[in-house]
């Protein structure tokens, strides 16, 4: 199974310890096309700032998603990116989990929220130390439908 992994890069890398924990965990039901999400060396300067740089990612990550089986996004820090890539996502009709913490005292964006339909796009409330048994559950579904 090929997983694209959605996590703010530009927008803050403040939760970059709890994409860590996903993109390990997702690991073990696939190969995860954007495991750099994760990494502690990538900053919110992102990979590249140049305009052809940044045309080149946006190709890349359009690619990796292309070829996905399903999308999980870490969506409880803002960013403009991962809203495109699930947009994206949603017209390519993919299978799509995104993952919110409430206990960040942010609220989730109305169109993401007002998306999730409970099948084709969930999204899903969670704490940190539940993260594994949410992803398992959701993979799990996934095998049943």
């Amino acid at each position: 199974m090929k997983i694209y992994f959605c996590g703010s890069i530009r927008g803050g890398r403040q939760d970059v310890h709890v994409y860590q924990r996903i993109v390990h965990t997702l690991q073990t039901y696939g190969s995860v096309l954007t495991e750099h999400v994760s990494s502690a060396e990538l900053n919110d300067s992102g990979e590249n700032g140049t305009v052809e740089g940044d045309r080149d990612i946006h190709d890349r990550d359009i690619d990796w998603l292309r070829q996905s089986d399903v999308v999980v996004a870490e969506v409880t820090q803002p960013s403009l990116g991962v809203g495109y890539e699930l947009g994206r996502g949603i017209d390519m009709k993919k299978k799509i989990l995104c993952l919110f913490r409430p206990s960040s005292g942010r609220r989730l964006s109305a169109m993401i929220q007002g998306a999730a339909d409970g099948e084709q796009f969930v999204v899903t409330d969670y704490s940190e130390d539940e993260v594994e048994k949410v992803l398992e559950r959701f993979f799990t579904s996934m095998k049943q439908s």
